[in-house]
């Protein structure tokens, strides 16, 4: 096989899909565990967004390294520390799981800077779409099973299986992430750029001043919000839907991520040109996606999985269309920092969905808090038409 599923690559996804394995079972775990301890909706909301919220924050150094001294340098260290996280989760209350979740942000910021900006340097320009479809789609495979282990797991009432499970996945993730080795095209450092430091705080401004970094953005953070509130409060808002199910609608939607990355991976434009009716189409599918969950406390598990299924395809495609498109437009000389703020904005919508929507779910209810997540999905449709937007040689 060549390109993006060449051997050295497919060991890449092999170690993102262990990598991603626990917080498969963790984001059914928290909320349930949260709500046990009589914790309230904004505080489920804040533990659960500190992950991503701190993964936001170290996004743009973590892009700034990676570019200084090549990826496989960090790999190592960043993976023992995530062990580290883990293993608080054995032994702690909410508190420790607040540190575990920070921990953990700290860790992804550099591991998936590490291993998306890798393969955007080492695929050939009309590859990269396939490779980053291919890193999120392995990123996703985790949560077809993991929620039906979480809640396996927290049904038995056994919380013994949910610390042998974390500790064994530090382990096989510590073990062959050790053992991997990436592509030289891949590790080598962007030696000759270390100017860029000094102007790293100054990249910020690019958010409003690259028109290109800001639509994706803003698209981005508003999709991603959606996200975070299905992921924070899901497990949750299952028991109030009949016939309703969590683990059944977080291994529906990814499963469909996960279908829909590799069919349709080479659909994804990788032309450098903005699509605008794909943008728009997914903006669509979004909002459809988030009213029939929030029509679903009415209307049965018939809405609630439809949601599901809508919400996969429009997370399996937008990420990875943004973020190709971005890889053609941005200037190269500060390409990878900028790539990592997009991706932090990613972060930060997901982080919000828990953060934002929690308070609006203990002030109204879930369904409403999902209807104004397809609003916001809504707002996007219209945003996303600009005809204007080209591949530009700034390459």
């Amino acid at each position: 096989m060549k390109g993006a599923l060449s051997w050295p690559f497919l060991r890449l996804y092999v170690l993102t899909l262990l990598y991603f394995s626990a917080n498969a079972i963790l984001n059914v775990i928290i909320p349930l565990k949260g709500e046990s301890l009589g914790a309230t909706n904004t505080t489920i909301g804040i533990i659960m967004g500190a992950y991503l919220f701190t993964t936001m924050l170290f996004r743009p150094w973590a892009g700034l390294m990676i570019q200084k001294y090549g990826p496989i340098k960090a790999l190592r260290t960043i993976l023992a520390i995530n062990g580290l996280a883990l293993l608080l989760y054995t032994f702690t209350g909410l508190e420790g799981y607040f540190v575990a979740r920070m921990l953990q942000g700290v860790c992804t910021a550099f591991f998936s800077m590490a291993l998306q900006l890798g393969i955007i340097d080492a695929l050939p320009e009309k590859d990269r779409s396939q490779g980053i479809s291919m890193y999120s789609l392995c990123a996703s495979m985790p949560g077809i099973i993991g929620p039906l282990l979480a809640l396996g797991i927290w049904q038995a009432g056994d919380m013994q299986v949910f610390t042998a499970a974390m500790i064994a996945v530090a382990i096989l993730t510590g073990g062959v992430g050790y053992s991997a080795k990436m592509d030289n095209k891949v590790a080598e450092p962007a030696e000759g750029k270390t100017k860029q430091g000094a102007a790293m705080l100054k990249s910020f401004s690019q958010l409003i001043k690259n028109p290109h970094l800001f639509k994706c953005s803003v698209l981005m953070l508003t999709a991603s919000l959606v996200f975070g509130a299905v992921t924070t409060f899901i497990p949750l808002y299952a028991a109030q839907i009949q016939s309703g199910n969590a683990a059944i609608y977080l291994m529906l939607q990814a499963g469909t991520v996960v279908v829909a990355r590799f069919v349709l991976r080479k659909k994804i434009p990788s032309d450098g040109k903005w699509h605008s009716a794909f943008v728009m189409t997914n903006m669509l599918i979004l909002a459809v996606a988030a009213q029939a969950v929030s029509f679903s406390a009415i209307g049965g598990a018939v809405f609630f999985y439809i949601g599901a299924g809508l919400m996969g395809i429009a997370q399996a495609l937008l990420y990875p269309m943004l973020t190709t498109y971005l890889s053609f437009v941005l200037p190269q000389e500060s390409r990878n920092v900028l790539i990592g703020l997009f991706i932090a904005m990613a972060d930060l919508g997901v982080s919000l969905g828990g953060v934002m929507m929690g308070p609006i779910a203990d002030l109204s209810s879930y369904s409403t808090m999902y209807m104004i997540c397809a609003i916001l999905a809504v707002s996007m449709i219209l945003f996303g038409y600009d005809r204007r937007l080209r591949f530009v040689g700034s390459r």
